[in-house]
């Protein structure tokens, strides 16, 4: 969804619990066929492989060779080391309950550290125009989307926090 498609997107709460959440069923979904047809351990990690080239050539085609968005404002998640974790899981118990259990939740606890080399950068903190931003927000504010309408968009300040942490709109 929008959650892997914009680095401004990208947030710390809702990208890193909704994206794995929903990428984990088609590898899943591969490697229990290709396990339980002929006994090959590595039907998430080829699954990811490919939709990670799906993805790259959907952002290289449509984003920037169509509406010259910079690739790094549209790259998608990093998902080969989950699926390396959730094909080891499966090789080495050899059952199917186990791997739903314990390489899944490997699948999902290592999602936000696998990324966070290539989000960093962009989480780095700036100031424009006296607020202070992301350079994430910061590319959102240039690059403006014509489906995505301002009122969507929350810059987390200050002031929009809750006591619970959470941001407000």
């Amino acid at each position: 969804g929008d959650w892997d498609f914009w680095t401004d997107w990208k947030d710390r709460r809702l990208w890193v619990t909704v994206v794995p959440i929903v990428a984990v069923t088609f590898p899943a979904a591969v490697q229990a066929c290709l396990w339980g047809r002929y006994r090959l351990p590595w039907g998430a990690t080829v699954c990811v492989l490919g939709l990670l080239f799906g993805e790259w050539v959907n952002r290289y085609f449509n984003f920037w060779g169509w509406t010259y968005f910079p690739v790094n404002f549209v790259f998608p998640s990093q998902l080969i080391p989950s699926a390396i974790i959730l094909d080891v899981v499966l090789l080495l118990s050899n059952s199917f309950t186990l791997t739903a259990v314990a390489g899944a939740m490997g699948w999902g606890l290592i999602f936000y550290p696998s990324n966070w080399p290539v989000i960093a950068p962009l989480h780095v903190p700036v100031e424009y125009n006296g607020m202070m931003m992301t350079l994430a927000d910061l590319q959102g504010y240039h690059y403006v989307r014509t489906g995505t309408p301002e009122y969507i968009r929350m810059v987390e300040k200050g002031t929009l926090r809750t006591f619970g942490k959470d941001v407000a709109p």
